[in-house]
């Protein structure tokens, strides 16, 4: 297994859906499932979900500056993978860099999302 490659095609699956359309979200996450967004915690798939749903935006783009991955378990069935990037809001001009980390459990022949922390990256 190339985790490099598995955390490459999570991040694309993960930030056009989320550009796209942020409820089908929904089957990477798990009941157990955990998201800290800006330090306020969360667990479940339905607060998650709830949370990225009604986030106070209507369009955004995600621009992925730099992402890497590292084994999260000595048996491979984990991946730690972290995201830099920024956000283009609305119709703002001024993009918003941000950073995220995931933990991915391995599920069968995929992945979900155990730990999802975010931050907005202020100067």
């Amino acid at each position: 297994m190339d985790i490099n490659s598995v955390a490459q095609s999570f991040t694309q699956f993960y930030y056009n859906t989320f550009d796209a359309n942020r409820a089908q979200l929904t089957p990477l996450y798990r009941d157990h499932s955990m998201l800290t967004f800006e330090g306020a915690p969360l667990q479940g798939v339905a607060p998650i979900v709830e949370k990225l749903t009604n986030l106070p935006f209507q369009k955004v783009q995600h621009k992925v500056t730099t992402m890497d991955a590292q084994p999260a378990d000595p048996q491979g069935n984990g991946i730690i993978v972290m995201v830099t990037g920024q956000l283009m809001i609305d119709d703002n001009e001024h993009p918003q860099p941000f950073s995220q980390t995931f933990h991915l459990i391995r599920d069968g022949d995929s992945y979900y999302v155990f730990n999802d922390i975010f931050r907005l990256n202020y100067a």
